[in-house]
Order: C-alpha cells, then sequence, then structure tokens
C-alpha cells in the first residue's frame, strides 16, 4: 500500500483488515487471556487467525466450521508432562479416600 498515493485498498486487501485482527488480538489477549508468553505467542495468533479465516461473513457456517476444526486436529489424545519436572502424584485409591 503507498498510503502517500492515497491508496488503501488494492483489491481484496484493506489495510483495516490487518488493523482489525490485531486490535480484535490485543483485545483478546487483554481480556480474556491476560499473559502469554513468548514461548506460545505462535498458538494465540493462530487461534485468533482461525477464528478470522472461519467465520460467518466470509460464508462459513458453524457446521463448515466444525469440520474444518475436526479435520485439522489430530484425533489423538493430547498430553502433558507435570509442570516443573516433578512426577505426577498417584491417585487416591477408593479405600483411602474419605
Amino acid at each position: 500500500m503507498k498510503h502517500k498515493q492515497e491508496e488503501y485498498v488494492r483489491g481484496d486487501v484493506h489495510t483495516n483488515t490487518a488493523e482489525n485482527f490485531f486490535s480484535i488480538f490485543k483485545r483478546g489477549m487483554h481480556g480474556v487471556y491476560q499473559h502469554c508468553s513468548e514461548k506460545h505467542l505462535h498458538r494465540y495468533l493462530a487461534e485468533f487467525d482461525s477464528r478470522c479465516s472461519n467465520r460467518a461473513k466470509l460464508g462459513v457456517d458453524d457446521g463448515e466450521r466444525t469440520a474444518r476444526a475436526l479435520s485439522a486436529s489430530p484425533m489423538e489424545r493430547l498430553t502433558t508432562e507435570w509442570p516443573y519436572g516433578k512426577s505426577r502424584p498417584k491417585a487416591k485409591e477408593a479405600s483411602e479416600k474419605d
């Protein structure tokens, strides 16, 4: 875009589109998530990109959005390590419960 030449739109590309995306992203980070480490920033951006790319204004209804989300998922159980290198605490057996 060449703003000095009063160019603000080129085909389907608008400067407002990028400004809107980052405005919504900032609002989400301050309002919903409140903190995001640099390590996970790419995940938050991917989520907001997915929201932006799969919205009703682009003709994506709830059924299509669900189908896209399921086709992108690995369809396997997600696991994480217990924090700080500690081992996961063992569950109490039925006889030990209060």
